[in-house]
């Protein structure tokens, strides 16, 4: 089966490429036909402006080749054309000018600067279409494609951090394959439904996380009412649109990125040495009251190691977790077109190893690793004069391999396994075990199997647009989507036997596993994940001297089919009209009712209605005088009302229902239980949506012709309905129901800064941008008589994550206290009573009592305004290019931001003790004065793993996310072999942090990583060369 499914790997990638080399064939036999020497011209000139400067660095194309050049510093150019060519010259700043090539014999070519430059006479994406961003009321942040690095990373939203204003990007894990990002669109404003935004690809409700960034055309965050109200009730949490590229008439572009580099961990556990370990063990236990478990004669042995299978040594993280791990990506592209036809295609080859080492089973391997294998074709149909079609395909295949016991199970292990629990491999050659610890690390890799998750993705768009001539400027659009994933699974099992020595020094086998011979498992469904939308609309085009109008309306319904559950559907109208005046005033109308499935008949829809308004006051006649360093100003904005049904309603809540219970009733004078059943939670019907009425003002300026851009925005969102419990009386039997009377509120204001500017043969740019977010619970159903110190109410909105496990986080809102370390017995005796712990003894952690009843309990947690969403994050980035080298580095950092180290500090379990790097750092009577962390103690825990803000930190840091340096060789030279132009770069990903938690080596964006269950957090170099032909 295994052979069968690498066989259909080989097909699909040799159809892929065959397909882009037949691509090339017709290219360059179109290329091949322009060189008939009759037909053959040369295109001549000089580039300059009206007031006879040159301009160099001209991008110059024939249109629908794959030639390129570039003008030189004096603005000459020469390049070779036929008769019939187009030749276009563009530069960023100035308008795109296209010329005969008939025409070009040592002729003078005019470039005119555009009236807006970087960017505002870009398309920016809007729902559903496209609009000049000097046309754009709302607030809208876009990034290009061709601005994100080129990074060796799966998760393409990591590149995303610290690059728009009002976007807030969370690394959320490292491991291959599953380093995917959490987003926060101008903060948190709910506290119990999911803060996702909408993500859409090409207008398709679709994950972009797997997407390579050579596919991507722009990135636009939609951010105000004005902007996402389109989407109803999907859209309260903002809107992220992926654009994707396309072909293009005027040239044939042939591309090819090769990738090879290393991931390596930022912080490795530093685990303890078996004497330390023996060491901190018995003062654990001299803490408790208790005799130490280890004599001077153990502490002795494992100080000299002359036994290492009686007293063994092992340090697991650095035996099988390495320093490095290789990565390797490869993309070609291919695009173009004619009048008729333009298309884009892509093939994407990526593959990333883990850290994971010590795997030599010659039958499979156990180190993780992630492969992918993208592939995507967007094709541009120009049917006749008033059809248009797209035709969108594309897809992916995925593979994740992992040890059988699982990357959790594994790092698990190798962080909380006692350095001298047992030898890795006894004398006789059998794996080491003891009865406390089931695991042996190095059996985990080599006798226990491996899983590979298979995921086999396709995605397919087709969508037409017809003009209407009975009605000019009437068009007709209609779009159907068709997404499947198909999951498997197959690997190898196997198992093994452990031995160790009992009290007589004898091996024995530990537990009852045997070794077991090597079982291939065939491949396995799991399960597929099915989407399809569709929508159709009108569009309407009229313009009356200087007034435009605009209208388009969309019907639109989406359904989403999981595994074992019903299908999500949803579907609603959506209709907007644009207006513009003297191409200065401009406002727009949308609404929109959506509705969606998730909720009861009768209570599934809603309308949701915004306007927004924009002025271009630098246009005005008044505001010339200040156009002397102020060349460009907008003002604008908007307000509305959007929704979010996703508020993990559980469907129980929606209906009464009764609990069948084996433990029913008891009857009878011999007590017998009987079958009974109980009443569940109380329902309500009327549970619907969160509502938020968002506002929004700012502008958009150009300064100092043109070389500096800044935007301005403030926000204030209301956001009702949520949901909380209704506490009823008991007399009702029931205690709590789900209602939707929760209220709040969150404000604040983003502001962004470009500048950009040529000196000689310098070009430097230096970007800025920066979000400041306040929020508040107004509104929660709370217990009646709640002490004021326990309210929510009042304070923000956010929570402190406490991370679990990988990939399990809770959040918490209440915390005790903390007033130190209890020194002595004399202290606690004078001291309020602590409920926690069965003996409170000196080293404890001493909290405080909120209500003076001299107990400490629940009852003295206090609503901690604390949130792990910052306050405020921010980005920075400096590009620096001179003659043929560039050098660029972005920056991103949060402030406001607070994280627990509870599950760090206290990694680990009873079996071991909890000891780890940090108990070094424990109380102790010799220490008291200078402990950071409680007495070590085997039992009664309780008191020192309470949640309280003894371990909260800050999670304020400031990192270089990514830094780059290139050269480009120079064109000359290559021509020859036909590439137009070549890049080699270095690169590289997470390379510093600024942090206070640096030297206690936690990451403040993922306190977990490499703790306990968690895969270490990485950072990226790589070497790459980029090729154009």
């Amino acid at each position: 089966m295994v052979i069968r499914t690498h066989l259909i790997y080989f097909q699909m990638k040799s159809k892929i490429l065959i397909y882009i080399l037949l691509l090339a064939c017709v290219l360059s036999g179109r290329e091949a036909a322009a060189q008939d020497p009759d037909n053959t011209v040369t295109a001549s000139g000089i580039l300059k402006e009206s007031n006879g400067r040159p301009v160099e660095g001209v991008t110059i194309l024939i249109q629908e080749t794959t030639t390129e050049n570039k003008s030189l510093p004096d603005g000459r150019f020469s390049v070779e054309a036929t008769r019939k060519d187009l030749v276009i010259f563009k530069k960023q700043g100035y308008n795109t000018v296209i010329k005969p090539a008939s025409a070009l014999n040592s002729a003078v070519v005019i470039m005119t600067p555009s009236l807006i430059d970087a960017g505002d006479d870009d398309d920016v994406a809007i729902p559903f279409g496209v609009r000049k961003k000097r046309n754009i009321s709302a607030s809208i942040s876009t990034v290009s494609g061709s601005d994100l690095p080129r990074l060796p990373i799966s998760s393409l939203p990591n590149t995303l951090a610290g690059r728009l204003p009002g976007l807030y990007v969370q690394q959320m894990g490292s491991r291959p394959g599953t380093d995917d990002a959490s987003f926060l669109v101008r903060g948190r404003s709910s506290y119990n439904s999911n803060q996702a935004p909408l993500i859409l690809v090409d207008g398709v409700e679709r994950d972009f996380v797997n997407m390579d960034v050579n596919e991507v055309e722009t990135i636009s965050v939609l951010k105000d009412a004005a902007s996402i109200s389109w989407y109803g009730m999907r859209g309260a949490n903002g809107v992220v649109l992926v654009t994707t590229k396309r072909g293009s008439a005027t040239s044939t572009k042939l591309t090819f990125d090769a990738q090879g580099g290393v991931q390596m961990p930022v912080y490795k556990t530093r685990p303890l040495d078996s004497y330390s370990y023996a060491t901190l063990f018995n003062q654990a236990k001299i803490n408790d009251g208790a005799a130490p478990q280890y004599s001077e004669a153990d502490l002795a042995a494992y100080q000299s190691g002359s036994d290492p299978y009686k007293y063994p040594n092992n340090n697991y993280v650095d035996r099988f977790l390495g320093d490095a791990a290789p990565i390797q990506r490869y993309v070609a592209t291919v695009s173009g077109g004619n009048s008729f036809a333009k298309y884009f295609t892509l093939l994407n080859v990526y593959n990333q190893t883990g850290l994971l080492k010590g795997d030599e089973n010659s039958k499979y391997k156990t180190n993780a690793n992630y492969r992918k294998y993208n592939f995507r074709t967007n094709l541009d149909l120009h049917v006749t004069k008033t059809l248009d079609a797209t035709i969108d395909f594309g897809g992916r295949v995925e593979e994740i391999r992992y040890p059988s016991s699982g990357i959790q199970t594994f790092m698990s292990t190798i962080n909380t396994t006692p350095p001298n629990a047992f030898p890795l491999l006894n004398p006789d050659g059998t794996y080491g075990g003891s009865n406390l610890f089931s695991g042996n690390p190095l059996a985990m890799l080599n006798s226990n199997g491996n899983i590979n998750d298979l995921a086999r993705t396709l995605l397919a768009t087709i969508s037409v647009r017809q003009q209407l001539n009975f009605l000019k400027g009437l068009s007709a659009n209609a779009l159907y989507s068709y997404d499947i994933q198909g999951m498997y699974q197959y690997g190898y099992t196997q198992n093994y036997a452990r031995f160790g020595y009992d009290s007589n020094g004898q091996l024995v086998q530990i537990g009852s596993d045997e070794n077991t011979p090597v079982n291939y498992k065939s491949s396995a469904f799991t399960g597929n994940v099915r989407s399809n939308d569709f929508w159709i609309g009108l569009d309407y085009d009229k313009t009356l001297g200087e007034h435009i109008f605009n209208f388009s309306t969309r019907l639109q319904r989406r359904v989403l089919a999981v595994p074992n559950a019903l299908d999500q559907k949803r579907e609603g109208i959506s209709n907007r009209l644009s207006y513009s005046f003297k191409s200065k005033y401009f406002a727009d109308i949308v609404a929109t009712y959506s509705g969606s499935q998730e909720f009861e008949p009768g209570r599934r829809f809603g309308w949701f209605p915004a306007i927004s308004a924009g002025w271009i006051i630098s246009d005005e006649d008044f505001f010339k005088p200040a156009t002397s360093f102020i060349d460009y100003l907008k003002i604008r904005g908007s307000y509305g009302v959007v929704g979010s049904d996703d508020v993990n309603v559980r469907a129980s809540a929606f209906y009464n229902y009764y609990n069948r219970s084996s433990e029913g009733y008891n009857f009878g004078t011999s007590y017998t239980n009987a079958n009974g059943s109980s009443e569940g939670s109380l329902a309500n019907p009327y549970l619907t949506w969160e509502r938020a009425k968002k506002a929004s003002i700012g502008f958009d300026a150009k300064l100092f012709k043109q070389s500096v851009d800044v935007s301005f925005d403030y926000f204030d969102e209301h956001r009702d309905h949520l949901l909380t419990s209704d506490i009823l009386p008991r007399t009702i039997g029931q205690s709590r129901v789900q209602v939707n009377e929760g209220k709040a509120k969150y404000s604040g204001y983003e502001t962004a800064l470009n500048f950009r500017k040529s000196f000689n043969k310098v070009t430097l740019g230096l970007n800025g941008n920066f979000t400041w977010v306040e929020s508040k619970v107004l509104a929660l159903n709370e217990a009646a008589n709640l002490p004021a110190f326990q309210s929510e109410v009042g304070g923000n909105i956010g929570r402190v994550a406490i991370f679990n496990r990988e990939g399990d986080i809770t959040y918490q809102r209440l915390f005790l206290i903390s007033e130190g370390l209890f020194q002595s017995q004399e202290e606690i005796d004078a001291a309020p009573q602590q409920l926690f712990s069965t003996v409170t003894r000196p080293g404890d952690i001493r909290y405080k009592d909120m209500n003076d009843d001299r107990i400490i309990n629940s009852q003295d947690m206090v609503a901690q305004n604390y949130s792990d969403a910052p306050k405020a994050y921010y980005g920075f980035g400096l590009s620096l290019k001179y003659r043929a080298f560039d050098i660029s580095a972005q920056f991103q950092g949060v402030y406001g931001r607070t994280i627990s180290i509870i599950n760090v500090v206290n990694s680990g379990s009873s079996s071991n003790g909890y000891l780890n790097q940090f108990s070094t750092q424990s109380w102790t009577p010799e220490n008291a004065s200078t402990a950071v962390y409680p007495r070590m103690t085997l039992n009664n825990r309780g008191n020192n793993t309470q949640q309280s803000d003894f371990w909260l930190r800050s999670g304020d840091y400031t990192r270089l996310k990514v830094a780059e340096l290139g050269y480009s060789l120079s064109s000359t030279g290559l021509k020859s072999v036909h590439i137009n132009s070549m890049r080699i770069y270095l690169t590289g990903f997470n390379l510093l942090t600024f942090s206070k938690l640096n030297k206690l080596d936690i990451d403040p964006e993922i306190p977990s990583s490499g703790y306990n269950t968690s895969y270490p957090y990485v950072r990226t170099f790589a070497l790459g060369v980029n090729v154009k032909f």
